[in-house]
Order: structure tokens, then C-alpha cells, then sequence
């Protein structure tokens, strides 16, 4: 599997002067790193491996890096430290100026998908409320639940989805080059979860929207996240959408759409 077009741009925009890091947080569902701003990645390990397999280095002293040099780790082949990366990465985003808006994904991809064939990439909670909207809804994981397909089945079903989203912890283990190059280039698509980087450019690489989250309150955050939180427990954290036809919408290429209000 390949990384570097895709990450490499990425990392290639980070800021060049180095910003301190103010924490790390490795929760069991979620990891925050704190610099410019608090930024959240899924907290993925190798589940086939035996506990306490893949070890991050320099433990202890993470703090003392700067918040780019955490960012790329995003490249490493250990998933605990690619989620510390794209955490590192997330809390290194400038978010004000963005035409954000507040939309629910789940009620977007209804609305793209009435009738369509419909790819999701991630067993999201809502699946089973798109299903029966869509012409064919296909759900790839990597631990299948009923219903589900299996990862290695996106070959058969991505190049006849007309709607796709993509999970973002596909960048932490890197499979997201591969299951680009799958989709149809005619296909509308989303890159979805608190994980996603709201950047955008990662609409160069033909997302259509992408739906992430902003921690507004680190201490509320930080207290869920270390106290085992889910998603939907973690308080202290913002919902939002950022959408290619918004920011290539500004006639004076700022990439800010014309009268919108930064979150």
C-alpha cells in the first residue's frame, strides 16, 4: 500500500516555524494533541497483535517535540503512533475563515444516496437508516458486523459506487491511496469521522465534503477522552462540514466562500 502522495501533501502545508506541543492524551478510543489548537485522531492499535506489541517511542517525552515533528508520524507503520500523528496533524490546522457549516452527514449521504449505489467505508452508526434508501448500499470493514462486507471485497463493489464515504482513520492505516484509486472519478464523495483533517486539500484529491470535528473545549474533552469516552461521550467538541463547492465558491481565491463567519 502506498502513503506518500496524498499524506506527503499534507504534511507539506504544515506550518514551518516549530509549535510547541502542550500534551498529549492517548485515550482508548481516542488520542488528542494539543498545540495550536486541540486535534483528535482514533486511537487504532494492531488488534492481531499480542497487548503491549506496538510501542510508541520516546514515551514521556513526546511533550518536548514540536507539534510537526509528532505530524509525521503519521507515516509510521505503528498505528498507535500514525494516531498520535494525525492528531499532532489536526491540532496544527487553521480553521478560522473556512465556509464551516453545521450538517449532519448521516442526513447527507441519505439525501446523495436516494436511489444510488452507496459505499461506505467504516460501519457507521447510520447505516442501517441509509439502507433502505439506497438503490445498493455496500459497508466495507475490517471486522464485518451482519450485513457488513469485508475490506477485501472494495476491488468488487467501489468502481460501481456512486456515493462513497470514506472513513478517516484511513489515513492512519493507510489504506486510503489504494481505495481512491478504486473509485469511480465520477463519484461524489466524503470523507467522514472526528478524525478528518478539514483542510482543503484534500479536495484535490476528489473529496466533495469532508466531516470532521473541532474541540472548542480542551478541558471538557480531555476529561471524556481519558475516562474511556466514545465519540458520542466526548463533550467539549463541535461538529463540523466543510464542503469543495463553499471554498471553491470565493471569487477572490481566499478559499472562503463570500459573507460566511468563521466558526
Amino acid at each position: 500500500m502506498t502513503t506518500s502522495r496524498i499524506i506527503n501533501a499534507l504534511l507539506a502545508d504544515l506550518p514551518a516555524s516549530p509549535i510547541p506541543v502542550r500534551g498529549v492524551y492517548v485515550g482508548v478510543h481516542w488520542t488528542m494533541v494539543c498545540s495550536r489548537r486541540c486535534g483528535l485522531a482514533a486511537t487504532m492499535t494492531a488488534t492481531e497483535a499480542p497487548h503491549g506489541s506496538y510501542r510508541v517511542r520516546d514515551v514521556g517525552r513526546l511533550h518536548t517535540k514540536s507539534a510537526q515533528e509528532l505530524a509525521t508520524w503519521l507515516t509510521s507503520a505503528n498505528p498507535l503512533e500514525a494516531s498520535i500523528g494525525l492528531a499532532a496533524y489536526n491540532s496544527l490546522l487553521s480553521l478560522e475563515g473556512l465556509p464551516f457549516q453545521e450538517l449532519n452527514a448521516a442526513e447527507v449521504l441519505k439525501h446523495r444516496g436516494a436511489g444510488r449505489n452507496v459505499a461506505i467505508i467504516g460501519h457507521f452508526p447510520f447505516v442501517n437508516d441509509l439502507r433502505p434508501l439506497a438503490r445498493n448500499l455496500w459497508v466495507l470493514e475490517r471486522h464485518p458486523a451482519p450485513g457488513d462486507l469485508p475490506a477485501s471485497a472494495a476491488p468488487e463493489v467501489l468502481p460501481h459506487a456512486e456515493v462513497i464515504a470514506i472513513t478517516a482513520t484511513t489515513l492512519i492505516n493507510h489504506t486510503l491511496e489504494d481505495l481512491l484509486a478504486l473509485c469511480p472519478p465520477q463519484a461524489w464523495m466524503m470523507l467522514l469521522g472526528p478524525s478528518t483533517p478539514l483542510t482543503p486539500r484534500l479536495f484535490e484529491f476528489g473529496f466533495a465534503m469532508l466531516s470532521g470535528a473541532r474541540v472548542e473545549d480542551e478541558a471538557a474533552a480531555l476529561l471524556t477522552i481519558q475516562q474511556g469516552a466514545a465519540f458520542p461521550q466526548v463533550q467539549g467538541v463541535r461538529l463540523l462540514t466543510l464542503s469543495s463547492e463553499n471554498v471553491n465558491s470565493d471569487p477572490h481565491g481566499s478559499g472562503v466562500k463570500s459573507g460566511t463567519t468563521p466558526p
